[in-house]
């Protein structure tokens, strides 16, 4: 199952830049390997960053982190529901309401790492235990439509998308 097997209809066109970004790669190759990515990143970022924030009022690098944990765990729900044929509308999330309820600031580098890590496996498993009709079924969340492969995918893409700018505006200044 790669990116390009995807038809534009399976997801909201909010997310075909996190999804396109990815070049044209399998869905368990690209899970597995921001599963390495995650470690390495992570590894990377010096303490004394974890804190740190580019502009007033912009998220520090912690929270960015939990941020992208907590996406994954909503995504990973999402895509259980619809494998599992639910047709309950899912509400969608305030991604700014979760932040200050995160207590990012409070966690350490380690223990933000062996959480990131737990969460993508339970992805992995996730992803692995559904087979290609699953995969093709779709549900709908925040007024949407979306397929359970297209949720990997953006879980994927939105990873990168949020490494890209720890990188450029938090790490490397």
């Amino acid at each position: 199952m790669k990116v390009s097997d995807l038809n534009s209809s399976e997801y909201h066109s909010y997310y075909s830049t996190y999804i396109t970004a990815l070049g044209d790669v399998a869905l368990v190759d690209a899970l597995e390997s921001g599963l390495q990515t995650i470690s390495d990143f992570i590894t990377a970022i010096p303490d004394e960053k974890l804190g740190f924030s580019y502009s007033h009022g912009k998220w520090t690098v912690a929270e960015v982190l939990v941020h992208l944990m907590d996406t994954e765990r909503i995504f990973q729900y999402r895509a259980l529901r619809f494998a599992r044929n639910d047709s309950s509308e899912l509400v969608g999330f305030d991604q700014d309401d979760y932040v200050p309820n995160s207590r990012s600031n409070t966690r350490t580098k380690r223990y933000i790492l062996e959480e990131f890590v737990t969460i993508r496996k339970s992805t992995l498993a996730l992803f692995r235990s559904f087979d290609s009709e699953a995969l093709l079924r779709e549900g709908r969340a925040n007024g949407a439509d979306m397929s359970v492969r297209a949720i990997g995918f953006v879980i994927c893409g939105h990873q990168n998308h949020h490494f890209r700018i720890l990188d450029e505006r938090y790490l490397n200044s």
